[in-house]
This record gives structure tokens, C-alpha cells and sequence, in this order.
């Protein structure tokens, strides 16, 4: 028998970033609030955090950077596969990574959560901004199917990583593939109605994908076949029982 093919790196489609302009995202989908909009030639947002009261853990607090003005934004290129954007307010500086539908949210600075002193809040805007569960609970099935296909070129580009790295080098990409995976279940554990629609964990494989992509010099580069969501499966008939199905020869010549 001939070996089996070496794998092949898997190329998804790039996110369509103008889908997410003009959108009201909100922090796992119930908090906060993110509008992303074109502004000449670049982009602009405007962003409320939310958070706890700094004096009193137990109360909501929220915080609009820029004072409710729209914050300017830093395009960054595609460093990972997909547009990135920075604001460079020295209060909370975050990076933006648009994805499908959503907007992935990385504060800048060494700690995760950003204090405002004069609002007595303390917020941690890390995580995936998207709609709200009543927009995404109809999608579900469509959501599961297309991170079947997600996790699939997440798994062939991990191949093809290890297979063309240096020995000395397999190692640190095993760990960081392993801390994909927790860094997943984490984050998504609170995006809201999770469990029943799976709009994170696509989104993040996604990510994932298109960043492992990119590194392999895939970057821009057409959405491979293998990456296209399989047709459902035709159900087979059941097969018939002999002397009791007339049509039982015809229909076993057929097979």
C-alpha cells in the first residue's frame, strides 16, 4: 500500500471585516458595548466597559473610554491572519482582532484588567465581543458544523508546524497548542448561552487556524478545499429483505 499523504496546511476564509462595521458588540455577549466604524481611510471605536466598583466589589460599574468619543485606532496589519487594530489612549490601550461577526479583545497592558480611580471601577475588557444569545441561538447548528471544519484545519496546520520545525523547536509548539486549548475552554466558558449555540469556541479555533496559516506564509493566500463544509451525508435506505422485496435483486445489482 502507498504511505499515507503528508498533510496539508489548510487555509480558512478571511473574516469580511466590514461585516462587524457599524454592529453593537458587547463583551460574551451581554456586557459592555463595542462600535466599530471607517473613518477616512482608517477605523474608530467606541467603547464601554463595564465592571465592578472598585470600593464595592459587589456593584456593576461602567466606564466609555475617551469620554464616549470615538478612540482612533492603529490599523496593525494582519500579523495573525486577520485585521488588527490598537488604540493608544494611555487609559485601558486594547488590541482589536476582527473576526467573523465578532471582535477579539486584548488589553496592551502587562496586567489584564484596567482601573479607572476617578469612576471607582475596575473592568477586564479581555475576551470575545459578539451578539447577544437571541442572534446566535438559530444559528447553532451551522455554528457546529463549521467548527468541525475549524478544528480540522487547526489540527492539519498543527501537523504541518511539527513536521517542518526544527527538532529543538517541536516542543514549544506542542505546549502552545495545548494552551490553545485551555485558553479556549476559558474564555468561552463566559460568552452566554455557550453551551447551546458554540459561537466562541468557532470563532477562536478560527482565530487559531488563520494564525497558523499565516505562519506557515499562507497568509492571503484562497480558502483551500478541504476547508469547504462537507455536504450532509444522503441517508442509505435500509436494505431489503429477501422474499419479501420484490425489487430485492434490482436493488442489490444496483449496489
Amino acid at each position: 500500500p502507498a504511505p499515507p499523504a503528508p498533510p496539508k496546511p489548510v487555509v480558512l476564509k478571511t473574516p469580511n471585516d466590514d461585516a462587524v462595521l457599524g454592529q453593537d458588540l458587547q463583551q460574551n455577549g451581554n456586557a459592555g458595548s463595542l462600535r466599530l466604524d471607517r473613518a477616512g481611510g482608517g477605523y474608530t471605536a467606541r467603547v464601554t466597559v463595564a465592571g465592578t466598583k472598585v470600593s464595592q466589589p459587589t456593584e456593576s460599574c461602567k466606564v466609555a473610554l475617551g469620554d464616549g468619543q470615538p478612540l482612533t485606532l492603529a490599523d496593525q496589519g494582519k500579523p495573525n491572519g486577520v485585521t488588527q487594530l490598537a488604540s493608544a489612549g494611555p487609559a485601558c490601550p486594547l488590541r482589536f482582532e476582527i473576526l467573523e461577526g465578532s471582535v477579539m479583545v486584548t488589553p496592551l497592558a502587562e496586567a489584564e484588567s484596567c482601573v479607572f480611580t476617578a469612576s471607582d471601577c475596575a473592568t477586564t475588557p479581555k475576551g470575545l465581543w459578539g451578539p447577544g444569545a437571541a442572534a446566535l441561538l438559530p444559528r447553532a447548528q451551522e455554528f457546529d458544523s463549521a467548527r468541525g471544519v475549524a478544528d480540522k484545519a487547526v489540527r492539519e496546520n498543527y501537523k504541518v508546524m511539527t513536521q517542518r520545525a526544527r527538532r529543538e523547536d517541536v516542543r514549544p509548539i506542542v505546549t502552545e497548542q495545548a494552551a490553545f486549548s485551555a485558553d479556549r475552554e476559558q474564555m468561552c466558558r463566559a460568552y452566554v448561552r455557550e453551551g447551546a449555540h458554540g459561537f466562541c469556541h468557532l470563532r477562536f479555533s478560527e482565530a487559531r487556524a488563520l494564525s497558523l496559516a499565516t505562519r506557515l506564509g499562507l497568509s492571503g493566500a484562497a480558502p483551500t478545499a478541504s476547508a469547504a463544509p462537507r455536504p450532509a451525508a444522503r441517508k442509505r435506505p435500509a436494505p431489503a429483505v429477501e422474499g419479501m422485496n420484490p425489487g430485492f435483486e434490482a436493488g442489490a445489482q444496483d449496489q
